[in-house]
């Protein structure tokens, strides 16, 4: 019992498991042994900002998509006591039929949205054909905010 113990404390601060490959740096993170348990990841993400372009549908028949485009900035303040705001815009993919269907309904340009969904990485083909590199938002929920535009 006590070796064990003392196993996993020199693992621990060398940062790897007991069962794991020690690698000169750190811990190998892939083996070919099953896990003996799953481990919980979270992948949330939060936006509250203004719509930049109208939602546009997608996809094919059988597998559609909504896409628009989020805005949301940070003010920030100089030294000299100058302010500015940094803009970014964020990708946001809905696949939820009914919340497709409300998006395209209700959603327009300019208007108040929180968006509550995962960030997910990935490639696109542009229209010339080329590979790009593509950060989305897979939409879990949009909540519109001041739909009458007041």
């Amino acid at each position: 019992m006590f070796a064990l113990r003392a196993q996993m404390l020199r693992s621990l601060n060398r940062g790897c498991f007991p069962g794991q490959i020690s690698q000169i740096g750190g811990c190998r993170l892939f083996s070919d042994e099953k896990p003996q348990t799953f481990e919980k990841t979270v992948n949330n993400v939060t936006l509250l900002g203004r719509v930049g372009i109208e939602p546009q549908m997608r996809g094919s028949q059988e597998h559609p998509v909504v896409t628009f485009s989020l805005a949301t900035h940070e003010n920030y303040r100089y030294e000299s006591g100058d302010w500015s705001q940094k803009t970014d815009w964020h990708r946001i993919v809905v696949f939820k039929p009914q919340l497709r269907e409300s998006v395209m309904s209700y959603l327009r340009r300019g208007q108040r949205a929180m968006v509550q969904g995962k960030i997910s990485y990935g490639e696109i083909t542009d229209q010339e054909g080329k590979q790009r590199v593509s950060t989305s938002i897979i939409a879990d929920d949009v909540i519109f905010i001041n739909p009458t535009g007041k």
